[in-house]
């Protein structure tokens, strides 16, 4: 599939959606995850790419900027195949990555490298106003 015929669909599927009646929106992502260490960041781990500041314990994602245009976008609420409860996006990635999300947890980086990187299905409500 070409990256152009690639973005259109990913365009339209918020719609194809909606049009077959179901109200939220799925998609299989890669997911990884991320801590407030320096080492991963900059020198202000703590704050999100909108200017959130965040604390362990938050549940929180950073997404892809491809995933903004589905409505992935701050403050969003999402939820992730295997995991509890409901993950709010704060933070974006760099321009680099597609179809990607990274879930924040906190200071523990043992945590972050046990999940690795895997692949999962996100559900989220429709585009925000």
């Amino acid at each position: 599939m070409t990256a152009r015929l690639r973005r259109y669909f990913l365009l339209l599927l918020p719609l194809l959606l909606t049009a077959c009646g179901d109200e939220r929106q799925s998609m299989t992502v890669t997911a990884t995850a991320y801590t407030s260490s320096p080492g991963e960041t900059d020198d202000t781990p703590d704050l999100a790419a909108w200017g959130d500041t965040l604390a362990p314990g938050m549940k929180v994602i950073a997404v892809s900027r491809d995933l903004l245009e589905l409505g992935l976008v701050q403050g969003a609420e999402v939820t992730i195949e295997g995991l509890d409860g409901e993950y709010v996006v704060l933070d974006k990635m760099h321009p680099r990555w597609t179809q990607k999300i990274d879930i924040y947890m906190g200071d523990n980086v043992k945590k972050a490298r046990a999940w690795g990187r895997r692949e999962v299905t996100i559900r989220w409500d429709g585009e925000r106003e």
